[in-house]
């Protein structure tokens, strides 16, 4: 069976609230890595971030691979908050990957927390 690496960058990740979505659809973990630093990101709420390619301004970004089938990804997809979408990320190593991206619209009048390099970096300051 075909199966697809996605990369995620927020509550999706392992320890995180929606990560269940991930293991609901038996999702596998593959690996941690980081994007090429050409991404930004905002935390949306507090709840979760959206992550955006820019052109500026950009660093490399902490994500979790995962390998699911495509059926499994459309189920995720459909428990993903509205302004999350499905693009392609490119990581440090070239490579690209489908991702979880936020749109423009979800990102305006956030607090962008682009310089904590990550999800997980940024909820361990908010519990000390």
């Amino acid at each position: 069976m075909n199966k697809i690496v996605l990369a995620v960058n927020g509550s999706l990740m392992r320890g995180f609230a929606l990560n269940e979505n991930l293991q609901s659809v038996d999702a596998r973990f593959i690996r941690e890595s980081k994007t090429s630093a050409i991404y930004r990101m905002w935390s949306i709420d507090d709840h979760y971030p959206a992550m955006q390619r820019v052109d500026q301004g950009g660093q490399s970004l902490e994500v979790e691979l995962w390998e699911l089938t495509p059926e499994a990804l459309i189920k995720v997809l459909e428990m993903e908050p509205p302004g999350l979408c499905l693009g392609k990320v490119e990581l440090v190593d070239s490579q690209w990957y489908f991702g979880i991206l936020g749109e423009s619209y979800i990102v305006q009048d956030r607090q962008e927390i682009t310089g904590w390099g990550g999800w997980r970096a940024y909820k361990s300051q908010q519990a000390e």
